[in-house]
């Protein structure tokens, strides 16, 4: 067996040379002079060889144990060579693996299942929530604590769901990190517990027409942009979701002055899986009563005829109005935790199928639903396009009657439009 004295004392040669320990363990001497521990061994049959390090940085009883160590994985059914490459590559990826690195990465391979949309949200919330308190920082550091640390200001804020939403990204940034062999674990998944829970049901909403005229008679007499409360009303009449709205342009809609207006909403506006998004079959239809029409034509008279968005924001003309817009106008009218521009559908869905019941008019009932775009899985698109357009005509006509009773002309709705032109 070696000492340390004859460790010290082996010299270059013009040839390396090997000095034996015990059990495979030995010094290899290179011609320059250079040591290292080196351990031979079979595994699976073949004769293998393992470097451990350099001496005297490693000193021979710390290779003795070395030599152990990689004996009982030997034992064990592992190869110490292959394992130690394993933890080699480990290592090089955790030393430039930070959270915006990998999260960028999992961005990246996820987009092209995304519409355009939703992965506008998502790149927005990593780059204003996420990447300020954990982007720099390596991904295996993160703990719990740090989540919550992003989580917090979130549900602070009063976005319940959207915490929950960013903390689940971030548990899938963490999955793609343990796949690569970059984190040991996923801080995220018990963070979950520590945020408030999410409040299940549908959104606040109005159930009878007087409601929903006093929404509307309210909303539309406080001050406010002309195209806000034009919008209003719009969505209101249509039932079609707020972001289908805000991107309304001229060109969707067709025979304004005709018999048969309608509003032709692309499919990629629509709420679809991404595959129906891209593919046109899939456009909606809305049917215009005739106070639509009045609305539609007062807000692209208001915008200007050659305006990409018929509801544009004021502070930028290309971009639509913000998705809170309408809804800061019903919280200042006083209807927080009553109604929201949401609502309506909800709204449209209880008064008309109640109209339904009492009339014994059981025909409408999946016209209605249609009519909010809610189409049985396995339908062609066509049914989607075109089914019962008459009678769906018909039923918006009767909804907007209802509604507007009693309210101002839409054209009182420009009051003040100098002012805000």
């Amino acid at each position: 067996m070696l000492t340390d004295t004859a460790c010290k004392k082996a010299k270059a040669s013009e040839k390396p040379y090997k000095l034996a320990d015990s059990q495979g363990l030995h010094l290899y001497v290179t011609s320059t002079g250079y040591k290292s521990w080196r351990w031979k061994y079979r595994f699976a049959g073949k004769e293998k060889r393992l470097v451990f390090g350099p001496y005297p940085e490693l000193t021979l009883a710390e290779a003795r144990g070395m030599r152990e160590g990689a004996a009982r994985q030997v034992r064990a059914g592992i190869d110490p060579s292959v394992e130690k490459r394993q933890r080699f590559a480990a290592h090089l990826a955790r030393a430039g693996s930070t959270f915006e690195t990998v999260a960028n990465d999992w961005y990246a391979s996820q987009e092209r299942t995304w519409s355009p949309r939703y992965a506008k949200i998502v790149r927005r919330s990593l780059d204003k929530d996420v990447f300020p308190k954990l982007g720099n920082l390596p991904i295996d550091s993160i703990t719990t604590p740090l989540v919550l640390q992003v989580l917090r200001p979130i549900e602070q804020r009063g976005a319940i769901e959207t915490a929950h939403r960013v903390r689940q990204r971030i548990s899938e940034i963490f999955a793609r990190a343990i796949a690569s062999g970059i984190a040991t674990n996923d801080p995220a998944t018990v963070a979950a517990r520590a945020l408030s829970k999410v409040k299940k049901g549908k959104f606040p909403a109005v159930r009878t027409v007087d409601a929903a005229r006093t929404v509307l008679r309210t909303v539309e007499a406080q001050p406010g942009h002309p195209l806000t409360k034009l919008a209003s009303r719009l969505l209101a009449l249509t039932a079609v979701r707020s972001g289908v709205l805000r991107m309304a342009e001229p060109k969707e809609f067709e025979d304004l002055d005709g018999a048969n207006p309608i509003w032709r909403i692309p499919a990629a506006k629509m709420k679809l899986v991404l595959e129906r998004k891209e593919d046109a079959a899939f456009e909606f239809i809305v049917p215009l009563a005739r106070q639509s029409v009045a609305l539609v034509k007062l807000a692209m008279e208001f915008t200007g005829a050659h305006q990409p968005l018929i509801f544009r924001s004021v502070r930028h003309p290309r971009k639509p109005i913000s998705d809170s817009t309408v809804s800061k106008a019903y919280r200042e009218a006083g209807f927080s935790g009553l109604h929201v521009p949401h609502g309506w559908r909800s709204t449209y869905s209880t008064i008309m199928n109640e109209l339904a019941a009492v009339e014994n008019r059981v025909g409408d009932r999946p016209i209605i639903d249609l009519m909010l775009a809610h189409v049985p899985e396995g339908v062609e698109a066509a049914y989607n396009r075109a089914a019962y357009m008459p009678r769906r005509r018909e039923l918006a006509q009767e909804w907007a009657d209802m509604l507007v009773q009693g309210l101002v002309p839409a054209e009182a709705l420009l009051t003040g439009l100098r002012q805000h032109a």
